[in-house]
């Protein structure tokens, strides 16, 4: 194979590792998710015997490096679980998800200390942790944000809300986003805020009640309230006044994830659907024999196996940290999550009224299906950034 050729096949093609991996993570997710996908749904309840399973097998923070006692898995490695994850249940698949959210730049961007310190109790399962951009009044416009920190000597006290933090109140760590220097915020966007690590028992740390939510149900989201909190200078992510460049980097990232789990809704809602249309019987035949249920299937499969693709390419890009990332990122995340939404709006039309009933798991795959258009940066937000990069020249 020519060096060309075996590129391709890098980018393009998971490896008998990989595959060995999602074998796993399958085995795991049917045996010891699934069972608890309804009810963690109905109740609202954060999934914790899910997260015993994820624990158990090493699935819940698999990008964690070895060297902290994590699985050390690749960008590609760690879409392929959230996928298998949120196949079965969307809202558990946030804990691997969020995890990778939240501590990736304490591995890129955080001095060795703040790595040792926070990044072995997250491999071993014995914290969660979340992130905290959103304000009430800075979704979209992030920069925009008024939570401040306030040096107190070589520490620092921060005051502010953060609003739609998932897992809040569960994770026992939060990577906060705060302003540092307001002169700088209102002179040069994106300047002036820095991040830090918070600790859920920090005196002044508590938090809003669970938002009443369309999907995603066992995924608490809450505000959390900063009063005077303070924390020491050593919790500080990078330099001071460096925070928000690096949010967006942690982004460009972690969109590939919320597009695995877009590919993962959609490919279980497949599943069930396929299976369905096989079973089913009208006028004498089963349903799939008919060239319009077809027709349908086609297009669920023709869009999902794109998305899948686009997927797996951004993720090869995340691994190596590509110029051309920030595009296939925002690409992934808002193909993934509208073909996730089309999937599951047509998994329920193909089961008729069965479909709209919660005594099957398509209502609830195609309500979970909505958030990833949302969060992580609306679509609309992602065509934004597309159109910019292209007009900048990328991707090539």
């Amino acid at each position: 194979m020519s060096t060309v050729a075996s590129a391709f096949a890098e980018i393009y093609r998971p490896t008998e590792e990989h595959e060995a991996f999602r074998a796993a993570a399958r085995e795991v997710c049917e045996a010891k998710v699934a069972p608890w996908a309804a009810e963690t749904d109905e109740l609202a309840a954060f999934p914790k015997a899910s997260l015993e399973a994820l624990v158990a097998a090493d699935l819940h923070a698999p990008h964690v490096p070895e060297a902290y006692g994590g699985v050390g898995a690749d960008a590609l490695a760690t879409v392929i679980v959230i996928e298998e994850v949120a196949r079965v249940c969307a809202s558990s698949s946030l804990i691997p998800a969020v995890n990778k959210l939240a501590s990736l730049c304490w591995i890129t961007e955080a001095d060795e200390s703040l790595r040792q310190r926070y990044l072995p109790p997250l491999a071993a399962g014995d914290a969660l942790a979340s992130y905290c951009l959103s304000e009430p009044d800075a979704g979209s416009d992030a920069a925009a944000m008024r939570t401040r920190a306030v040096r107190d000597g070589d520490d620092w006290v921060l005051d502010g809300v953060k609003r739609w933090i998932s897992n809040a109140g569960v994770s026992d760590y939060y990577t906060v986003f705060a302003v540092t220097d307001p002169d700088k915020q209102a002179t040069r966007k994106g300047s002036g805020i820095s991040a830090f690590v918070v600790e859920k028992g920090d005196d002044g740390v508590s938090f809003g009640a669970p938002e009443k939510k369309l999907g995603i149900k066992g995924s608490p989201t809450c505000e959390v309230y900063l009063d005077h909190v303070w924390i020491p200078g050593d919790r500080l992510i990078g330099e001071v006044d460096k925070g928000f460049p690096i949010a967006m980097r942690t982004l460009d990232h972690t969109r590939v994830t919320i597009a695995a789990q877009a590919v993962g809704i959609a490919q279980g809602a497949l599943d069930y659907a396929l299976g369905y249309v096989k079973q089913r019987q009208q006028f004498g035949k089963a349903i799939a024999e008919f060239q319009g249920i077809q027709f349908m299937l086609a297009e669920m499969g023709m869009k999902l196996e794109a998305a899948r693709q686009l997927t797996y390419t951004a993720a090869a890009r995340s691994e190596r940290n590509d110029a051309d990332l920030t595009w296939f990122g925002s690409a992934a995340k808002c193909f993934a999550s509208d073909v996730a939404m089309q999937v599951t709006t047509d998994a329920v039309q193909l089961l008729g009224g069965y479909g709209y009933t919660k005594d099957y798991p398509l209502e609830r795959m195609m309500r979970d299906a909505k958030i990833t258009q949302i969060y992580e940066g609306t679509n609309q937000v992602q065509r934004i950034v597309m159109a910019r990069q292209l007009l900048a020249g990328l991707p090539h």
